[in-house]
């Protein structure tokens, strides 16, 4: 009988990372939940394994590279690793914007990705077909006003899903980027703007259907299910309202 396969979701406890875990959950694998807040993955591992899955939780810092080379030795084998960890933070534009803030979205989400991915590919590579899943932003693609920060370390994200593609092929592990545009969470606008819940609500006015959290692990569920010959090397999902991330339909 074979084994289950195991997935590592990182930044499990909440939004797109949370919803991700049930996703894949509930497509048979075993679910391995990573964030700081012990409590948030502790409590959905329990939710999941109520719901008659397989879930752990493991409370980490992706930012922490000695905590994340211990939590590696637990596995010899690994299916995917979903790369979520990450964030923003401001909207200063590049003039006054803090470099403090810059400095923690570039260790989050670019420095944390490589910690974990660089930790779990051996695993990886020794499961004979794993996936890598980089989760970007539609910001890794273009750039917008207020976003400078952001955008640079969603960019060095992006070129680092590139590069490992290309330097990894011929071995059985795949890269997958998916790139979201507007999706309203529970905490990412919120988080932006250091808890100013008018401020991230403007984020979303007038917009008929934002992405969902649901909607984005729902296409990473699909895209790391294909078939092993098949990689979804980059998916850009938005909202239909969202033409690009400065050409969005409103009704004020």
């Amino acid at each position: 009988m074979a084994a289950t396969p195991i997935a590592v979701i990182t930044g499990a406890s909440s939004g797109i990372g949370a919803a991700t875990a049930r996703t894949l959950a509930a497509a048979g694998f075993r679910v391995v939940l990573t964030a700081r807040r012990k409590d948030r993955i502790e409590a959905l591992a329990t939710e999941i394994t109520e719901a008659g899955h397989q879930a752990t939780a493991y409370p980490l810092d992706v930012t922490d590279r000695a905590a994340v080379d211990e939590f590696a030795t637990a596995f010899r084998s690994l299916a995917v690793l979903v790369n979520n960890a990450g964030g923003a933070l401001g909207a200063d534009p590049v003039a006054t914007g803090d470099p403090a803030d810059w400095r923690q979205m570039y260790e989050t989400n670019v420095i944390g990705t490589l910690n974990v991915t660089q930790a779990l590919l051996p695993a990886l590579t020794a499961s004979g077909d794993g996936t890598v899943v980089i989760l970007s932003s539609t910001a890794a693609l273009s750039s917008y006003e207020g976003g400078g920060g952001y955008v640079a370390a969603k960019h060095g994200e992006h070129v680092l899903a590139e590069t490992l593609r290309l330097e990894i092929v011929g071995t059985p592990v795949r890269v997958i980027e998916v790139a979201p545009g507007m999706v309203r969470t529970e905490e990412f606008a919120t988080t932006r703007f250091r808890g100013d819940t008018e401020k991230a609500a403007k984020v979303y006015a007038g917009v008929d259907a934002p992405l969902t959290a649901e909607d984005v692990a729902d296409t990473i569920g699909w895209a790391v299910t294909r078939p092993s010959h098949v990689n979804i090397d980059l998916l850009v999902v938005r909202p239909r309202a969202q033409a690009s991330n400065t050409k969005v339909h409103r009704t004020l």
